[in-house]
């Protein structure tokens, strides 16, 4: 959006501050994969256990795996906030060598309990490292950074779960008379990447602490309710942690039935449940990247609802594709390849995990950014204690359908409209996603929207942002262009306009009547803009009082400068520029929308941000100044 360059994400592989917690968080999912896959494997195909069936193995064994998300998150994020998260890394990598030699112990000697007990013993490891792994990337990385530093995260991880299932396929399948068995050979490739893993940690740099005065509380009940209230007190960032949470939920109802999904479903073997995953992996690593480039550098919210909607879209075209897929005999991986209804299986699940990157990246970067800094971590922790709620919620609801008599297909079809019914009910709690959905549409899909001095608007603190006025979609395209939300103060017949109107009182803009016909409505507007001002959120104005007829800049009205007298913050003087002549604005000079397409779709549209303004120096005739040099000088609306 901005014409400054900017390296992108890959760049931040080479820089000390990623890249050894990238590789070091890279490598202890793949550790967790390559066993928890082998151990599926392992009980689902060659070891018969009485006390667990093959088709209930995943969903055990997945929610062992989360059981210590729910038991000791709240401990984990006070240590990642009153310690140092480096020095805390390499001592978790440290505990995982442990695991891992017990490991080792389970599978020589093939004792499933014991297994059991080290998948609940790399569930620690996680749950101990994921309040370190979110609250770091904040104290390294810029707001224009945080979502290409995410996504990295977010590909890393899911890249590793693909990796680290193929190898744990790959490996506890060895045939007989190889020189090491397939047990030993998963064994000593976990305790490889455990110590590989310790040895990059010692590299992550130093990440003092947030909250070094603060006592740990022990008990994890009365702690886990204490971060779920912390997290609660701000509602924007407590259903963005839910919203995370059934991310979690959908993916791990699939993830926990690959494996009786490609056996019964598909009829295939380990090595097509090990193509689901990497088909899986992939699809969510390239949405999680492609949350950059799509967000254009900043923190894109306006993702997330187009995420849930392939989500569900493709999770519904998944059940009916596996539905007709013909019975036969047990496939190997290139003879289930050459089935032509086994690639319409394939390409829903590859888009709608490519949808849910797209949907997680900007929530964990939006919780980020939001969330205090001294309370972070335990933000984060109650993330993961709601992410291992829903994930066992999840497993056991998948179970009990599955024991009721449903086909794992139909499973995938209640699920998808369950996330239909979810999505809706988050956007509508929440409209932010649903008004920077729109935003982004428009600016993607409508018009083609350049940004010039986006690094104007200010990341933190109160700002009036004040820009002419052309047409009726004009906040609009400022929510599009701001990394931050923005109140409106607003003529109030706008709110007249079908549409729009609802969009706006969505989006909590406030209506302003001029003074000589309300003046009560008029003081009510400005008590109203102060208070946007005084929690030190963006305030934007348009300060010709209306949408110009003529395609000139009107004159600027005194409203700013009244709302100056009450709370002096900076301005910032924005100017959009083409869009005289489009189908929103009034070229014809009536008061309705007319000829629709008028120019087409993908016309190129402009907003141009100057430097901010102290508050002593802003009149309204130089904001109007300002905003005159930002247009284009072919014409003073930027023809």
């Amino acid at each position: 959006m901005s014409a400054q360059p900017h390296p992108n994400q890959f760049a931040l592989l080479r820089q000390r501050r990623f890249a050894p917690f990238f590789w070091t968080q890279f490598l202890g999912a793949a550790n967790d994969n390559v066993f928890k896959f082998a151990f599926t494997m392992l009980v689902t195909y060659r070891v018969e256990v009485a006390w667990l069936p093959p088709q209930m193995a995943g969903l055990v064994i997945g929610a062992v795996f989360i059981l210590p998300f729910l038991l000791f998150s709240a401990t984990s994020g006070q240590l990642a906030d009153k310690y140092d998260k480096a020095r805390l890394a390499q001592l978790v990598k440290s505990l995982e060598i442990a695991i891992m030699v017990l490991a080792m112990v389970g599978l020589l000697m093939q004792w499933p309990a014991l297994l059991l007990g080290c998948i609940f013993g790399l569930g620690l490891h996680s749950t101990l490292f994921g309040p370190v792994k979110y609250a770091y990337l904040p104290q390294h990385l810029d707001e224009r950074e945080i979502t290409g530093g995410n996504g990295m995260v977010e590909m890393g991880t899911f890249v590793a779960i693909l990796l680290g299932n193929v190898v744990g396929g790959i490996l506890i399948a060895l045939p007989e008379g190889w020189w090491l068995t397939g047990a030993e050979a998963v064994g000593w490739t976990a305790l490889a990447l455990a110590v590989v893993g310790r040895v990059v940690a010692q590299r992550i740099p130093p990440t003092p602490s947030t909250s070094p005065e603060l006592v740990i509380n022990w008990n994890p009940v009365t702690e886990t309710w204490r971060n779920l209230q912390l997290a609660h007190q701000n509602l924007v960032v407590f259903r963005s942690l839910l919203g995370i949470s059934w991310m979690w939920f959908f993916g791990a109802v699939f993830l926990g039935q690959f494996p009786s999904f490609a056996k019964d479903v598909l009829h295939g073997d380990e090595h097509v449940a090990s193509l689901l995953l990497v088909v899986f992996s992939v699809g969510v690593g390239l949405g999680s990247l492609m949350c950059e480039t799509f967000s254009r550098r900043h923190v894109e919210i306006g993702l997330v609802p187009l995420g849930a909607i392939g989500m569900s879209v493709f999770a519904a075209d998944l059940w009916w594709a596996a539905s007709q897929v013909p019975a036969s005999e047990r496939l190997g991986l290139t003879a289930f390849l050459g089935v032509g209804a086994n690639w319409r299986v394939l390409i829903d699940l590859f888009a709608l995990s490519f949808s849910a990157g797209l949907y997680s990246v900007p929530m964990y970067a939006l919780i980020q950014l939001r969330s205090p800094a001294s309370h972070r971590a335990r933000i984060i922790a109650a993330n993961n204690i709601l992410n291992a709620i829903f994930m066992i919620v999840s497993a056991l609801g998948a179970g009990a359908l599955l024991s009721a008599g449903l086909s794992i297909p139909q499973v995938f079809g209640l699920l998808a409209l369950a996330n239909a019914l979810v999505a809706a009910y988050v956007f509508l709690l929440v409209p932010e996603y649903l008004l920077r959905f729109v935003a982004w549409v428009l600016s993607h899909f409508i018009y083609r929207f350049r940004v010039q001095g986006d690094e104007h608007i200010p990341a933190q603190g109160p700002a009036i942002l004040a820009c002419n006025h052309v047409s009726f979609i004009d906040a609009v395209l400022l929510m599009a262009a701001s990394p931050r939300p923005i109140r409106f103060l607003m003529d109030h017949r706008i709110f007249q306009v079908p549409v729009l109107g609802w969009l706006f009182r969505l989006a909590k803009a406030i209506p302003v009547a001029p003074r000589s016909e309300d003046p009560a409505a008029y003081e009510a507007a400005l008590a109203a803009a102060d208070q946007v001002l005084a929690e030190g959120d963006l305030l934007g104005i348009f300060p010709e009082g209306g949408i110009t007829r003529d395609g000139q800049l009107q004159p600027f009205k005194g409203g700013i400068a009244k709302i100056l007298e009450r709370r002096a913050v900076p301005v910032v003087p924005m100017a959009l520029t083409n869009l005289w002549g489009s189908y929103f604005s009034r070229v014809e000079g009536g008061n309705a929308m007319v000829k629709p397409l008028r120019r087409g779709l993908f016309n190129q549209v402009g907003l141009n941000i100057g430097p901010a303004m102290a508050a002593g120096e802003v009149t309204p005739q130089t904001v109007q100044t300002s905003v005159a040099r930002l247009l284009d000088p072919a014409s003073s609306m930027g023809a």
